[in-house]
């Protein structure tokens, strides 16, 4: 089983592409709570240059309220983290955490249900992307 759903996105800039995924993202009822630049975090702190790669935290709020009301620990899992990167060849590709997997050693079948059910949605961003 594969951790996340990937898209690679071409015709768009990285920056075109975070906005397409944070409107796909919308779409499906997530909106983005953090912004990781790591290009901009790996220079700063240890001098490297590293591609364009950022991590968005989405979150759903009535999903998350739902996980956190059937496992108070689940928030070690929230937000789903998508990843935002450049390419060598400057296309960019998108690879959105799978739910199931992640929370896969919880054993909780409410949590299970509701996990296969933002993955549905997820995997829709992450199609909605290649397409």
């Amino acid at each position: 089983m594969s951790y996340y759903f990937k898209a690679v996105l071409t015709g768009k800039n990285f920056d075109e592409a975070i906005m397409s995924v944070t409107d796909e993202l919308k779409k499906e009822g997530f909106g983005v709570l953090t912004e990781i630049d790591v290009q901009d975090t790996l220079k700063k702190k240890i001098d490297v240059d590293f591609r364009r790669y950022k991590i968005l935290g989405a979150c759903n709020p009535h999903f998350a309220h739902k996980a956190l009301s059937i496992e108070g620990e689940i928030g070690v899992f929230l937000p789903c983290s998508v990843v935002v990167e450049e390419n060598e060849d400057h296309s960019v590709s998108v690879a959105i955490v799978d739910p199931v997997a992640a929370m896969s050693s919880v054993n909780n079948n409410n949590l299970a249900s509701l996990a296969d059910e933002v993955r549905q949605r997820l995997k829709r961003v992450a199609d909605s992307l290649q397409g």
